[in-house]
Order: structure tokens, then sequence, then C-alpha cells
């Protein structure tokens, strides 16, 4: 493992430190620091006008979407070198957070399956800012299971018609366009019978109702079709074969998220050593020091994984399972962290705003949590992809991995 940047990743450190120094808008700084902890809120600005306006001021400098090739609005960097700039970059990079799933998820897919004329059209318009994507995957009958899906899309002529309803969209209601993938043949086992494409949001047929959650914000959404035309141009791989493409999305969708999901450590270490309690301070109560030196272990675990795949990045090698593994940690210990200093606040931890002890930040971080924890792949999951992809493990048993979709029972389920 080598901590130190070549030569010439120095150089590039110190340009990108530079032109985020010049550029960046520090007005911001203070409420971005203090948003890792839930979902990030600006109280005087509109996120999503906030994310395109810093999209397109880093994509006219050449600093969005720094992997993509030049062609499709990118900068052709390596991947350490958008390492160093995510490094660099900060808080403000919580700015694009509107742009996470289209930079990290669904342009990739789009790039890896769509045609050039495809790329060409929409790609560019992702890393400037102009269009937001959204990922329309999950469905309320099929849970954690992906291939599960009942969204029917049916050809006729070059088009295709398509019914059926998404559920936990992120930024649907803000989204231009969303990647879809649905069921074209009933008649095969459940992951042979998927199809991928992309749509225009704005498209006849498409209703977005979003879902007030818990920390009284509307990040998800319910998605409904009803006869919504797509153009056979806008299938991403062949038909039948969705699957493939849509593990291309989760593998960059468990990357993106393992890789930004705050533990809530500094925070909760912070707390404890400003919180007077009954017996003195927080921080030198032999209980509370063992949470956070069990926490501090973690995080330290975390960090160094993350250090490994940076190393293997700067060597050009591919990175192994690190993000997943980061993802499952890191879930948890947001929340349990979350309960934690809720407890410790005890009746003072219900408030929230300026006049609540640390603006009610713990509070919001719990209730965000078990979001944090789904997104991406349930804890569930995860365990199994690390089991048998990572360790060799014996898969589990699947009894309907063979049965055609339109025969697997829907009732009657122990």
């Amino acid at each position: 493992m080598n901590f130190d940047d070549t030569p010439q990743e120095a150089a590039f450190r110190a340009e990108a430190r530079k032109w985020v120094e010049a550029n960046a808008p520090k007005d911001l700084h203070g409420e971005l620091s203090q948003s890792s902890l839930g979902r990030i809120r600006l109280k005087n600005r509109d996120m999503v006008e906030v994310g395109k306006a810093w999209q397109k001021k880093k994509a006219d400098a050449g600093w969005a979407c720094l992997s993509w090739p030049k062609d499709y609005g990118g900068r052709g960097a390596s991947p350490i070198e958008k390492v160093i700039w995510q490094q660099e970059e900060g808080v403000y990079g919580k700015l694009t957070q509107p742009f996470q799933i289209g930079e990290g998820m669904c342009g990739p897919t789009v790039m890896a399956f769509g045609s050039e004329q495809s790329k060409r059209d929409r790609l560019p318009k992702l890393a400037s800012g102009e269009e937001i994507w959204c990922q329309l995957f999950s469905e309320p009958a099929g849970g954690s299971d992906v291939a599960g899906l009942r969204t029917r899309a049916e050809k006729k002529g070059d088009e295709w018609i398509v019914n059926g309803q998404k559920i936990w969209t992120s930024g649907a209601h803000y989204s231009d366009w969303g990647l879809l993938i649905t069921r074209t043949d009933p008649n095969v086992p459940k992951h042979k019978g998927l199809t991928m494409f992309y749509l225009n949001m704005k498209s006849p047929g498409v209703e977005v109702k979003p879902i007030k959650q818990a920390n009284g914000m509307q990040e998800f959404n319910e998605v409904f079709f009803t006869d919504v035309k797509i153009p056979d141009s806008q299938r991403l791989g062949a038909v039948g074969n969705g699957w493939n493409v849509s593990l291309t999305t989760l593998m960059n969708e468990r990357a993106s998220i393992g890789a930004r999901l705050a533990t809530g450590l500094p925070e909760v270490f912070a707390f404890c050593a400003d919180l007077m309690t009954d017996d003195g301070p927080a921080i030198d109560n032999p209980a509370v020091r063992s949470k956070l030196a069990e926490w501090a272990v973690k995080n330290n675990g975390l960090k160094y994984t993350s250090y490994r795949t940076m190393s293997a990045l700067s060597k050009g090698e591919r990175p192994g399972p690190e993000n997943s593994i980061g993802k499952l940690v890191s879930g948890s210990m947001l929340q349990d962290i979350a309960t934690f200093a809720m407890d410790l606040q005890g009746a003072s931890g219900a408030l929230a705003g300026h006049d609540a002890e640390v603006a009610g930040q713990f509070q919001a971080m719990l209730l965000s949590s078990p979001s944090m924890r789904i997104a991406g792949g349930t804890d569930e999951i995860l365990r199994n992809i690390i089991a048998e992809r990572v360790l060799g493990l014996p898969g589990d048993i699947r009894v309907d991995k063979d049965v055609p979709f339109n025969k697997i029972p829907t009732k009657g389920r122990g």
C-alpha cells in the first residue's frame, strides 16, 4: 500500500486544489460541513438549482465526470485522479448530490450498452448539469429481489409500451431522464426475461408521487407507468439481457454509495467531548470512551480499506470488493452512532432546529439511517454477495431459479 502521490498525481492535486479554492461557493461551506448527518438540505437555497450551477461550473472547466471520455463531457482522467479530485472538492462535492445517480450509475450503463447516438445525445448534457437522471429498479412486490419485477414492456412496431410501477426512486420528482428495467418475457426464468431502457421522465403516462419520509424530506418517490411509449432506439443491450445490463448499474451503485457514505464518528466524538453530564464530561465516562474506541477502530478499518482501493487504482489495478464491505459496515455504524447519541441527549434529542442541541443533527441521522442500509442493496444482499462472490461460500438455495416467471407462485408463501 502506497500513501504518497506520484509526481504526476501531486501536480494534478495542486491544480485541483487551486481551482476549488478559486471557484467554490465559500458562503455554503458552513452548511455543507454540518450536513453529513442525514440528507443534505440548504436553508435558503434550492439544492437542485445550486447543484446544477456547481456542476456546470465544473463542466466548463473540465472537472465534471472526470473519468468519462472527453467526447461525452468528461476529462478522460484516470481512476486515481478521480479519487484525488473528490478529496480536494471536499464538502462542495455534496452540491452535486442530484447528479450522483446519473454520473455514478446511469451514465456508465448508457456508456456500456447504449448506441453511439444515445451516448452523444445524453451524456454531455448529464455531465454539464443540464439533465438529471434517476434509476427505476425497485418495485412494491419485489423487495430486495430486483429480478422479481412486474413492470411490463410490450413491443409494438418500433416502440415499446410500458405499464407498471416503481418505488423508492430517489430524485424522480426532479429528474429529466430515467434508467428503467422491465419484464419483456414472462415465459422464461425471472432473470432471463428482462430488458433495460432509458426514458424521458416527462413522457405521457409517467406519473411521479413523492413519498413523505420520517425525517420530513421527500427524496424518494413512487413512479407509475400507464401506456408509456419508449422508442426501441432507447433500449440498452439486447432484448432479454436486462439482468446483465443491470449488474453494471448495481456494481457502480454499490461502489458509489460505499465510497461516500458518512459514519458519523467525527460528529459524535466532538459531541461527547463537549457534552456535560451529571458526572462530568461525557468523554470521561468509561462506557462512552469504550463505544468511541470501538467506532474509531471500525472507522480506521474503513479508511485503510479505502486506501487499499486508492493504491490499487494508482497502480492501474482493478480494486476488489472493498466498497461493498464499506457500505455494509458504514451503514450499520451510522445507525448505531445516531442511536447512542440520541440516548446521551435524552429528551432534548427529540428537538430539532436552531434551539436544539447540535441542531437536532443526530435525530436527522437516525431517521435517515435505515434508508442508507437499504439503498444500493440491503445488508442481507451485501452479505450474500460478499459470502458467495468474495469468500466463495455456497450460494443460497433458490427454488425459483429455473422456473418461468409466470409460474412462480405469488400467494401462500410461508
